[in-house]
This record gives structure tokens, C-alpha cells and sequence, in this order.
């Protein structure tokens, strides 16, 4: 079985979860102390298996980890992603990669592994996490809080905007409303899902827990498809397709077999608070004449093609005039590129979005479109914007009012067309810390 085969295999399977809890960290002895690690086989076939490890800190934040537990069965790690996988016997050793090292308390570290077995393939029964053994609780008490210092004027401890509320080109042609106040349908399997998302009367779908599928669920009009606490999509993405008011929020989507969001002939859509990583195709596309589209407060990283705006030079008769999104605070770190891509929409807005090292490139505006690159945070990307991409010839970009620090300078030129809709600009240099404390599933209030 090759290795396309085997991951296509994971994406298919069902989850089976083991949660284990507790495991100290490296850090001062008056310092809290602890983790919880979910351990998921999401598929197995004859010799081997794919798995994912959840781990959540909770205690004081940690910065750099090694997660360690060692296989009952002669199992061996063959590849993995989100970390630096190595082993010596039956013992596993993963080591935080340069984007997921720094654990907030209360933060998540996603990592998965295709690994190899023989006669049997039980779940490892503890982990250490920095060479301390998992225990089942938090030891050790809370770092103490420094005596305040006064100052003349306090930094606000909350963002500055609100990370709920709707901005953007989905309020226009009407509004995005989704499901509205209809009422919820709970659903914990594909098949519910696809059942619940069909048609085009208005629903509010609640996703509880792990729902483990592949290829794509169509979606229909007048939905509103959000998460329970904790809930994910594995496998498996969501097809918006000639569908109308659409909302999709507080969402984990990893490993999917072909993209995550895909929106295609479709209008008035809000892609809003969600977590996607490590798959196929696209993270989150937008083609074929879709307008009216918010991508906001998503959190992107460890995955190649981000954000796809068009999908092809040949198909300008049809999404001339549309194609108008707005991306705003979304979190892209660790991706290759297409944060976004863009061909023919015009305007297109990018602002607010934190970009942390991408090693392709961050905007690239095609094929005329039309592009407002405002008030982004660029860390570490040395490609941050520019006209034309591969094949595709050049746009207009107008660049401005954008913190750049171990960046490039971008490339930029022409005009754009003007923003219809009013919308709160946070400060470029404020974006990094606005951003990571609000972006991503599980930072909204349900």
C-alpha cells in the first residue's frame, strides 16, 4: 500500500479515542504542571495504521516540548506531521515543530503519525511530556502574580474588536444570516450530517465531538453549521455549492482528502473561528462566481495551500464581477502559500491577518483582480505580497499600513476598487497578539 493510500485510508476510518491525562513540565517547582494527551487511532489496514495525538496543556505556559511514550507492541512510527518524530526500541519521542512549541495555558498541539504493526496494536497506556510521567492531575502550585505596577495609561486586556460579530462582504447582497434563529439539530455522525446540511430550509446544525468521513458533504442553503466545544471534521471537508447564506464556525478540519471549505457558486457565506491543518488540497477555496464571502478569525497552519480565491485563468467570463471576499484575522502560520491566491475578484480585502512563517508566499493577486493588502502582521514571511503567480498574470495590489518584521517588502502596484462596507482597522503592530488570542475553534463564545 503506498503512502497516498495509507493517509487516504486514516481519512476514512473511524476514530477511537484514548484519553489520557496529566504530565508535568520542566519548569520551576512553584510552577502548576500539567497536560492532557488524547491518543486516536483514526485507521488501520493490514500492516499498518494512522494515528493523532491531542495535547493540552494545563498548567503554567511551556515553551518547546517532548512528548515520550513507548509502544506495547512493537509498533514503529513510519512518518509524521506537527512534530520531529524519532524512536529508539518501542520508545516514541516527539519534539514540538518551529510553529506549535509555545503552549499557552489551556493550548492544543495537534500531532498525527502513519506507524507500522504486527499481531496486535494496542494504544500506548501513559506518556511522559519533558521527561516528567503523566500523573492524572496538575501538581505543583500556580506561578504567583506579580504586584501590580501602576501606569498612566493601562493596555487594554481584550482585543479591541469584537470577535463575534460579522464584517465584511458577507454582509452585503442582503446579509448572512445561515440558520438564523431555526431550530438545532445535534449531529454526531457523516451521515447525520450530510442529512441535516441538505435542502434549502433553514437549520442551525450543532457538530459534537469527532466526525471521521472523506471526500466532500454538500452543504445547502440557509444553514448554520457550527461546533460543540471540541468538535471535529477528519477525513472529510464541507462543499458549499450553489447554495445561498451559509455560516460554518468553530470547526477543528485536519486531514481532509480533498479541501477542507470548498464555496462554489454560491453567495452570502462566513467562514468564521475555525481550525484547519495537515491536508490534502485547499484549506478553505472560493470559485465559480461565488461573492459576498467572509473568511474571518480562522486559524491555518501546517498545511500547504491555504486559501484559494479562483480556480483557473480560463474561467473569467464567469467569476468576472465576483469573487468578492474579505479576509480578515485569520491566523496562517507554518504554511506554503496562498494566503490568499486571488484571480478576478475586485476588491478583495485582506486586513488584519497575521502571517507567521510561510515559506512560499503570503497574497499574490492574478488575472486583474483587485486587491487591498491593510494592516496585516507579516513575521517571517520573505514573500509577503506580489502580482502574478506561476502561469497567471498580474493583478493590482495596493499594500498599505502593514507591520513587517523579517518580511520582504512585497510587491505592489495599480489600483482597486473601493471597500463598500464599514469595518474596525486594529493597528498592524497589535495584529500578532490580537490575533493568536482570538483566532481559531474554541475562542468563541457558543
Amino acid at each position: 500500500m503506498t503512502l497516498r493510500q495509507r493517509r487516504l485510508a486514516f481519512l476514512g476510518g473511524a476514530v477511537g479515542a484514548l484519553c489520557l491525562a496529566a504530565g508535568l513540565v520542566t519548569a520551576p517547582a512553584s510552577a502548576a504542571a500539567g497536560c492532557q494527551v488524547a491518543y486516536s487511532v483514526g485507521s488501520q489496514w493490514n500492516d499498518g495504521f494512522s494515528a493523532s495525538v491531542s495535547i493540552t496543556n494545563l498548567g503554567d505556559p511551556i515553551t518547546g516540548w517532548q512528548l515520550k511514550w513507548s509502544f506495547p507492541a512493537g509498533q514503529a512510527v513510519t512518518q509524521g506531521w506537527n512534530a520531529t518524530f524519532s524512536q529508539s526500541g518501542g520508545t516514541v519521542t516527539a519534539t514540538n515543530a518551529s510553529f506549535n512549541g509555545d503552549l499557552r495555558t489551556g493550548g492544543v498541539a495537534l500531532i498525527g503519525f502513519n506507524g507500522s504493526w504486527s499481531g496486535s496494536n494496542p494504544a500506548p497506556t501513559s506518556f511522559t511530556l519533558n521527561g516528567v510521567a503523566c500523573t492524572g492531575s496538575v501538581t505543583g502550585s500556580p506561578s504567583p502574580n506579580p504586584t501590580p505596577t501602576p501606569t498612566p495609561t493601562p493596555t487594554p486586556s481584550t482585543p479591541p474588536v469584537n470577535t463575534t460579530g460579522l464584517v465584511g462582504w458577507a454582509t452585503q447582497g442582503g446579509g448572512t444570516t445561515g440558520g438564523g434563529n431555526a431550530a438545532t439539530t445535534t449531529v454526531t455522525n457523516s451521515s447525520a450530517l450530510t442529512s441535516a446540511a441538505s435542502g434549502t430550509g433553514a437549520s442551525v446544525i450543532r457538530v459534537s465531538g469527532t466526525i471521521s468521513c472523506s471526500g466532500m458533504l454538500r452543504v445547502g442553503s440557509n444553514k448554520t453549521i457550527i461546533g460543540n466545544p471540541g468538535a471535529a471534521i477528519v477525513g472529510c471537508g464541507l462543499n458549499v455549492s450553489g447554495a445561498s447564506n451559509v455560516i460554518i464556525r468553530n470547526l477543528t478540519f485536519r486531514n481532509w482528502n480533498d479541501d477542507a471549505i470548498n464555496v462554489q457558486n454560491s453567495t452570502r457565506v462566513w467562514i468564521d473561528h475555525n481550525t484547519l491543518s495537515n491536508g490534502y488540497d485547499g484549506a478553505i477555496d472560493i470559485k465559480r462566481a461565488s461573492d459576498y464571502v467572509t473568511v474571518s478569525w480562522n486559524h491555518l497552519y501546517a498545511h500547504d495551500k491555504a486559501m484559494l480565491l479562483g480556480h483557473s485563468d480560463d474561467n473569467g467570463a464567469e467569476d468576472r464581477g465576483h469573487l468578492r471576499v474579505t479576509y480578515h484575522h485569520n491566523r496562517l502560520d507554518g504554511i506554503t502559500q496562498r494566503g490568499p491566491r486571488v484571480r478576478f475578484g475586485n476588491p478583495v480585502h485582506v486586513y488584519n491577518n497575521y502571517y507567521f512563517n510561510v515559506s512560499g508566499y503570503g497574497v499574490a493577486s492574478t488575472e486583474g483582480a483587485g486587491v487591498l493588502v491593510e494592516g496585516n502582521y507579516f513575521e517571517n514571511v520573505g514573500d509577503p505580497f506580489h502580482l502574478g503567480e506561476a502561469a497567471s498574470g498580474p493583478g493590482t495590489l495596493v499594500a498599505r499600513n502593514n507591520y513587517l518584521t523579517g518580511s520582504g517588502s512585497g510587491q505592489q502596484g495599480g489600483s482597486v476598487a473601493s471597500i463598500p462596507y464599514s469595518y474596525s482597522l486594529d493597528a498592524a503592530s497589535s495584529v500578532k497578539s490580537v490575533v493568536i488570542s482570538g483566532a481559531g475553534a474554541g475562542k468563541i463564545n457558543l
